[in-house]
């Protein structure tokens, strides 16, 4: 089983467990393909992609980043939400597009996946993540 795999299965047993003890999940929870859900969150992307484009022409690229961050974290909650699934959680829903591109379910380069890893660690690579 890949480590993707295996992290998938933590998150939807970690939300599972949490929605059993009457508490919000942080994690993942399998739900039916939802397009309205995954266009409100292309909505918000394209937003925020607005906010890249406009902090990097203003010279404020450390908030270039931050909304970088959410632009490409948006287009995977919108793939997570197509594909039957809702993720609370950033870790689990990197996990989720790793094990659905291995599956072979979407496809997505991996450079795109290591971004928001990236991002979400140290915004490092500012200008890396704002040219990608």
């Amino acid at each position: 089983m890949s480590q993707a795999k295996n992290m998938v299965k933590w998150c939807i047993n970690k939300a599972k467990r949490e929605r059993e003890e009457g508490k919000a999940h942080r994690g993942l929870v399998e739900i039916k393909s939802d397009i309205e859900e995954a266009k409100k969150h292309l909505a918000k992307a394209s937003h925020n992609l607005k906010a890249v484009i406009s902090f990097e022409k203003t010279g404020f690229t450390d908030w270039s980043v931050s909304a970088a961050f959410y632009t490409i974290y948006h287009c995977f909650l919108a793939i997570l939400a197509k594909e039957g699934y809702e993720s609370r959680n950033q870790e689990c829903t990197i996990a989720l597009m790793k094990h659905l591109k291995e599956e072979g379910r979407i496809k997505i380069s991996d450079e795109i996946i290591n971004a928001l890893k990236s991002i979400d660690k140290n915004k490092a690579h500012e200008s890396n993540v704002i040219s990608l």
